[in-house]
């Protein structure tokens, strides 16, 4: 979906289930690791319940992420504009809507995962 030209960011589900992809951790797994069950985590994944900040902490610490690195980052407004790498993205025509939706999951995992590292980073005691 598309606000004002612009993507909307992923969802909590989509943030964690990205995260469990980029780590290549079946679900069974990271469910197990998290201390949940399987279907419980399934219906994280595809939207359909909200984690409690408990579970939430539990599957972020099995991804070695924080909490806040997988809550979707603030949607965008029509003054804000996409960055380049969005913008070529929904530009090109070759791309099937759910390549461009896949690219941009990707894409802003992958943004999201980096800002939260250079912010954990930042506050690490210098030696």
């Amino acid at each position: 979906m598309m606000n004002g030209g612009w993507p909307e960011a992923p969802t909590l589900g989509e943030m964690i289930r990205r995260q469990r992809e980029l780590a290549r951790l079946p679900m069974r797994q990271l469910a197990a690791m998290a201390g949940i069950s399987n279907p419980y985590l399934s219906q994280i994944e595809r939207g359909l319940r909200d984690p409690s900040d408990q579970v939430l902490s539990a599957i972020a610490d099995s991804l070695q992420l924080s909490a806040d690195a997988l809550r979707p980052s603030r949607k965008a407004t029509e003054d804000d504009e996409p960055t380049p790498v969005l913008a070529a993205i929904f530009a090109d025509p070759d791309l099937t809507p759910q390549q461009r939706k896949a690219l941009q999951e990707s894409y802003l995992a992958f943004r999201e995962l980096t800002i939260e590292r250079r912010r954990i980073k930042g506050r690490a005691p210098r030696t």
